[in-house]
């Protein structure tokens, strides 16, 4: 299976910005199409019902990532204020975990009684609306706290 990186992909709030500090507006794209490819290689035929973005951070090296907050805003690619003020200085690792609901179609058939009752009754074919959720590549981002 061929992989395809969809995203999050993370947008650095300024190549002029090596330090952050105070409040950072952190925001991610992804590529729809590299999305619908990994879809139709899966057989998902469907429609992308929402894709939202949880915001964790964590100091490096550290074990546990720090939920910031969620995202559903695709145009505005997924922006979350990051209030770094109350942070200790040092490196931290940024976090988009990106997520797509899709909806899709699957017909399947529905027998009477386990089929007892074929002779009189036929096979009823039934449409069931499914939903999956496809998870992004995770890409960790580094960046320095400085308040």
């Amino acid at each position: 299976m061929i992989k395809y990186d969809w995203g999050p992909h993370y947008i650095v709030p300024s190549r002029a910005l090596s330090k952050y500090s105070g409040c950072i507006l952190l925001r991610e794209e992804f590529d729809e199409g590299l999305l619908r490819k990994q879809m139709d290689e899966r057989g998902l035929s469907g429609s992308i019902a929402k894709i939202r973005n949880l915001w964790f951070y964590r100091k490096k090296y550290s074990e546990t990532w720090i939920k910031i907050g969620e995202s559903y805003d695709v145009p505005g690619n997924f922006p979350i204020k990051w209030d770094t003020t109350c942070l200790e200085n040092g490196l931290y690792e940024i976090l988009g975990f990106m997520i797509a609901s899709v909806n899709f179609i699957k017909w399947d058939v529905s027998t009477l009684a386990h089929g007892e009752y074929e002779k009189w009754y036929k096979p009823i074919p039934v449409r069931k609306q499914l939903e999956k959720w496809i998870i992004g590549e995770q890409n960790p981002a580094e960046v320095t706290v400085e308040n």
